[in-house]
């Protein structure tokens, strides 16, 4: 009882349980970016000025310029997640399917390491002029 129908066991159709772990893990990514949001306002907020120099020196500590690493890193791994959903529901053949993830994958890891290039940088004092 509650396992299908006969030929849909034999065939292996069902549910494949994956739908959990990328629920769980979009989750974990929105609260970190939250927390690493908030740690952004309210740093920029409690600096004395938004010149590039202030917030250069801001970031060249070693504290903020974690958090803006890990905030990337959940802004873009968030956005992959759920634009993969967007994907999985709304493109219907395999090989588009396949190719429009692909494109997704090498976006987002492309973004994520510009930002995170970005950041250190920054944060080993080759931004400042």
């Amino acid at each position: 009882m509650g396992n299908g129908t006969s030929i849909g066991r034999v065939r292996g159709l069902g549910s494949a349980h994956e739908g959990p772990h990328h629920w769980l893990v979009q989750r974990f990514t929105a609260v970190g970016n939250l927390v690493t949001v908030l740690f952004l306002i309210i740093s920029l907020v409690m600096l004395p000025d938004l010149s590039h120099s202030t917030v250069s020196g801001w970031i060249s500590e070693p504290i903020p310029a974690f958090m803006m690493a890990l905030l990337v890193v959940t802004t873009f791994w968030h956005a992959r997640l759920g634009l993969q959903v967007l994907i999985e529901d709304y493109v219907h053949e395999a090989g588009s399917k396949f190719a429009a993830i692909l494109v997704l994958n090498l976006l987002t890891f492309a973004g994520a390491g510009f930002g995170l290039f970005c950041i250190a940088r920054l944060a080993f004092g080759g931004g400042a002029a």
